[in-house]
């Protein structure tokens, strides 16, 4: 009884679930071919139609209503249908698709008239620039030839900034795909008198493409200017032949000049450079690339970093850039046969676009003659740094900054950042000193009221001077904490070597027996004569009879007992696996102001 009645209950509920899904199945059916309906309407209305729908008091004079807006109409119009319907994110992608068809179907109709234009455009402004780039090998680089081919890019995606869109202008960013056919021929000279017609063949490009069009205004085309810019380069290749020869007879001719071409790309067209094109006449100043701050960094070493020499180990240099152009790229001095090495070099970069740049660096091995072989890299965005403030940042090295699939741990770049905005007066200060400031670690300030009566102020507000901080550090060096045992017998002997790295000054604590958690309360103190140059290096030896093994090390510069004045801490041992170091820094400062035309 009891399985009669189970199998009439199971029937009942699988009658039930086959009609309902039966219903639904007709409900979205329904649903589609209401909501298909419904766009082919809006994809045939007219100027009129739209009007009617949206009356002219609801939308501001400068609109006018062209094909553009007929299809954002219908985006908007589809979004609502699709909250109803809940298929939201399946309909906003056919509303983006049919944009994007009918941006490629119109660029294909006007694409020679812009191949036309945009020709004369590129010949103008990128041949000065290739004539700034070309390097030694030769002489000259002209256009012979420069046309776009009969192929138009494709855009694959379109998107509106709403963050940097405002009333008074429209930001969009487009991603472009284009294999394209042009015809450019450049005409080389090289330092031997001879003349190479070259053409660039098999363009292949993807990217993303910023357009700003600023101001709005009431009259046609609705706004004043234009501004266009590579915002993100994903690819870009090509391949160079001489017309009517071979260009690999040539060595090292092929590389200058495609690293000429790179280098002109980047500087005539990649954001943040904005390229303006005047519609309406005006003053448009506001929209050109305007310098806005710098960014002081100071590279302090790396750690662990992965040994490319078979026989020794590599001999690192640091390559640091926001913009990768020669004249914008810095370059550290090379540490031979050391994965730990330590640079304490500073460098100033100019910034363009706070909230989009990144400052990149590669750590590459030196290897002589040969070209040197990359390490790591890694990028910091600028956006997180707070203007006057300064940072200290570790950053993982990887393989690729685009395509990071492989996580194989490569070591870490210690730096430490400032970005000094223009315009600002002097923000970073010493709390115990309050007559005067640094605007950077490291760079010239104008004479403050420290300037003694013996320079004519006038005279002084003329002169730059370099602040030379000198004083004393006091440096206790109060206990260590769980040091990796080196002896046989589970302990270690350690004791702490102290270096003053540019001066060369050293001193050394006595030595703890037998103890993986020494106490030394020994204060040592530095005769420091350029602080802002400084580094305090602590090695933690084991104390043999016969050798001195060394157990880890710290490295710091003077930023932050400069800043702070006096701190206690607790650092980590770099190069071990455990342990840490406990300790007081107190810093005593005497200011020194340099003549820069004296040196």
């Amino acid at each position: 009884m009891g399985f009669l009645f189970g199998m009439l209950v199971g029937f009942s509920i699988g009658i039930g679930l086959i009609i309902s899904f039966a219903k639904y199945a007709k409900i979205r059916s329904t649903r589609r071919t209401f909501l298909a309906r419904t766009v082919a309407a809006f994809a045939r209305m007219t100027v009129q139609d739209s009007r009617k729908i949206l009356p002219r008091q609801f939308y501001p004079p400068w609109v006018v209503f062209s094909q553009r807006q007929k299809l954002s109409l219908i985006h908007h119009f589809i979004k609502f249908i699709s909250r109803v319907v809940a298929i939201e994110s399946l309909l906003t992608l056919v509303s983006s698709l049919i944009q994007l068809i009918w941006l490629n179907v119109q660029l294909e109709k006007i694409w020679p008239s812009v191949d036309e234009a945009a020709s004369e455009l590129i010949r103008a402004s990128v041949e000065p620039i290739l004539e700034q780039y070309t390097p030694a090998i030769l002489s000259s680089m002209k256009f012979d030839k420069l046309t776009l081919g009969t192929v138009a890019p494709q855009f694959t995606g379109i998107s509106i900034l709403e963050s940097e869109s405002g009333a008074d202008g429209i930001t969009l960013e487009m991603d472009m795909q284009w294999d394209g056919n042009p015809n450019i021929v450049l005409n080389i000279n090289t330092r031997l008198g001879v003349t190479l017609p070259v053409q660039v063949k098999d363009i292949g490009f993807t990217g993303v493409f910023r357009l700003i069009f600023r101001p709005l205004v009431d009259q046609f085309p609705c706004f004043g200017a234009v501004a266009y810019s590579l915002r993100e380069k994903r690819s870009l290749d090509f391949t160079l032949k001489v017309v009517g020869g071979d260009l690999s007879s040539l060595p090292g001719v092929s590389d200058a000049i495609e690293e000429t071409i790179r280098n002109a790309i980047e500087d005539s067209i990649t954001w943040p450079v904005r390229n303006i094109v005047q519609i309406i006449p005006g003053d448009y100043s506001d929209m050109e690339l305007k310098p806005v701050g710098t960014l002081d960094v100071k590279l302090v070493q790396a750690k662990d970093l992965t040994n490319k020499d078979i026989i020794g180990k590599s001999d690192p240099f640091a390559v640091l850039f926001i913009r990768p152009l020669p004249d914008k790229t810095k370059s550290s001095k090379t540490i031979d046969n050391q994965l730990n090495p330590i640079w304490n070099e500073h460098f100033e970069f100019i910034v363009e676009d706070l909230s989009t740049q990144h400052l990149t660096v590669k750590v590459l091995d030196n290897e002589g003659v040969q070209n040197s072989e990359l390490i790591g890299c890694a990028q910091f965005a600028l956006k997180g740094l707070e203007p006057g403030k300064v940072k200290e940042v570790w950053l993982k090295l990887v393989k690729d900054l685009v395509i990071q699939r492989d996580n194989k741990y490569r070591g870490q770049v210690q730096l430490e950042l400032l970005y000094n905005p223009y315009g600002t007066e002097s923000s970073l200060k010493n709390p115990f000193n309050a007559d005067y400031s640094l605007t950077s670690l490291e760079k010239v300030l104008k004479p403050s009221k420290l300037e003694t009566g013996a320079m004519d102020l006038g005279k002084a507000a003329q002169k730059k001077k370099e602040v030379i901080v000198r004083g004393v550090l006091s440096v206790i060096v109060i206990s260590g904490e769980n040091l990796p045992p080196v002896d046989l017998n589970g302990k270690a002997d350690p004791f702490v070597v102290l270096t003053m790295k540019k001066s060369e000054s050293k001193a050394k604590t006595r030595v703890a027996n037998e103890t993986l958690n020494p106490v030394w309360n020994q204060t040592f103190d530095f005769v420091v004569e350029d602080a802002l140059h400084e580094m305090l290096l602590l090695e933690i030896m084991d104390h043999d009879t016969f050798r001195k093994e060394k157990i880890g090390r710290i490295a710091m510069t003077m930023t932050r007992v400069l800043l702070e004045g006096e701190f206690q801490d607790t650092f980590p041992l770099d190069g071990a696996k455990s342990g840490h170091l406990n300790l007081h820094l107190k810093w005593s400062p005497q200011l020194v102001f340099r003549d820069r035309d004296t040196q």
